[in-house]
């Protein structure tokens, strides 16, 4: 019986790259399967880590099958059955969890709701039931069928987020090398470090996820509209490519925040680019994609994080003068997300070897800034339901906008998921004591209470 292995990466241009493949032995395990996930890109999966993820899900589930003498198109549901007995009731170290399980399960969903729309299968290998949806805002809700090889799982309350107090340490100590009292460290202190420092202020300042700050381009931030000068946070469009789901977004940059990024692009990315051209880096660069300065808005709506990535502005007479990315190594190179990460290690290594033990990620930024913006938005809807309103106008204002406000800054698919930032709220005393005492205000009381 051939192994059955995922290959990552395939000999093929633009999105279908890096679209997995499933093999058996050294041949395609099955062609109507390749098409699954040659479809992929085209249906909003278009992240590598996400393609991957599909990949060894499904993968895992043919070697399952294999063992049983089942092809991928042949499964039944007594085959999930046994499948969820063996991944779910195993020993110990083979058992896996139940939110891994469910993953897999939105994989294989995926896999044969496909299959019935190709005519591959009469029925997908799964019971389904019936679910009640309520919807959001004023939209109506809806009965839909829910897979019922999922488990009931309690609401992940396991996010970690950083304390303001923690990231300036974080930030001025790990990404800049600085000491602990402000001052420079001779031979210590990162070459990067202004711009390792802007770059976490802007994950903290607006929620982006790692390839969504990553693939930036330096002209999406030169195009920002700057009408209104009284306005402290500027609106910053994400096209869908760029975001998870293939949504599209736009975030709020603040406005000295966006200020110090085009100091850097002035000075220190200029200098970047420079060296690129100097260097003839073009010349090594890895499956360039060239563009003018004219083409460059098209490509911006058009182009994954990864190919943004790949994307070198050109004269007119097609001369490289550097990367269109924002975020440049100090020879003009791309900083890739995964760079990030490494960069992001390396500071809570700094910080440690100072006395402050931190272990912070690009995503915690993230659910830093969900978290923090999500309490101040609630303490400002106390106030505003201070104002004459009827009892569920208040309960609207205290808890419904700022949810959404939050789910549509962090680009959340569903409020449910924007809701698990609610359990971790109490952990912002200084706000919740100001929030709690201002509701008491707001409660009727005997006269002079």
């Amino acid at each position: 019986m051939s192994i059955i292995s995922v290959c990552e990466r395939r000999e093929a241009k633009g999105l279908d790259a890096h679209v997995p493949l499933i093999l058996r032995g050294d041949v395609l395990y099955d062609p109507d399967l390749d098409r699954f996930f040659l479809d992929l890109p085209l249906s909003g999966i278009r992240s590598r880590h996400s393609l991957r993820a599909y990949a060894y899900d499904v993968a895992v589930w043919l070697r399952f099958l294999d063992a049983c003498s089942k092809t991928v198109w042949a499964a039944t549901r007594d085959d999930v059955d046994a499948y969820h007995r063996e991944r779910r009731r195993d020993d110990a170290d083979h058992r896996i969890t139940a939110a891994s399980w469910n993953r897999a399960v939105a994989s294989l969903d995926r896999l044969y709701r496909w299959g019935e729309q190709q005519g591959l299968i009469a029925e997908a290998p799964f019971s389904r039931r019936a679910v009640w949806r309520p919807a959001q805002g004023a939209r109506r809700g809806m009965i839909a069928a829910r897979n019922g090889a999922y488990e009931r799982v309690a609401r992940r309350s396991d996010v970690r987020f950083v304390t303001m107090d923690d990231y300036r340490i974080f930030r001025e100590v790990g990404l800049r090398g600085l000491a602990p009292d402000g001052s420079e460290r001779p031979g210590a202190r990162d070459r990067n470090g202004l711009r390792n420092a802007l770059f976490a202020d802007l994950l903290v300042t607006t929620g982006l996820r790692l390839e969504e700050a990553s693939g930036l381009l330096a002209d999406e931030l030169a195009a920002i509209d700057h009408d209104d000068d009284q306005a402290q946070q500027l609106w910053l469009p994400l096209p869908p490519p760029l975001t998870k789901g293939d949504r599209g977004r736009s975030v709020l940059v603040p406005r000295r925040l966006f200020h110090r990024i085009a100091a850097y692009v002035a000075v220190e990315r200029a200098e970047g680019v420079a060296k690129f051209a100097a260097r003839d880096s073009a010349a090594s660069f890895e499956r360039p994609i060239p563009v003018s300065r004219a083409g460059l808005g098209r490509m911006r709506d058009i182009c994954t994080p990864e190919e943004r990535g790949r994307l070198i502005l050109c004269d007119e007479d097609g001369t490289p003068r550097g990367p269109a990315a924002l975020w440049l190594t100090e020879v003009g190179q791309p900083v890739r997300p995964n760079s990030w990460e490494v960069i992001f290690t390396r500071a809570c290594k700094r910080c440690a070897e100072q006395g402050f033990p931190l272990s912070i990620s690009p995503h915690q930024l993230r659910h830093t800034f969900a978290v923090h913006m999500l309490a101040l938005l609630i303490q400002q809807r106390l106030r505003e339901a201070a104002l004459p309103a009827g009892p569920m106008e208040s309960y609207r204002l205290i808890l419904g906008d700022p949810l959404q406000q939050v789910q549509r800054l962090l680009g959340h698919a569903s409020l449910a998921t924007t809701y698990i930032y609610l359990d971790h709220i109490a952990t912002r005393a200084d706000t919740v004591d100001t929030a709690v005492e201002e509701l008491l205000a707001l409660l009727p009381g005997p006269q002079g209470a």
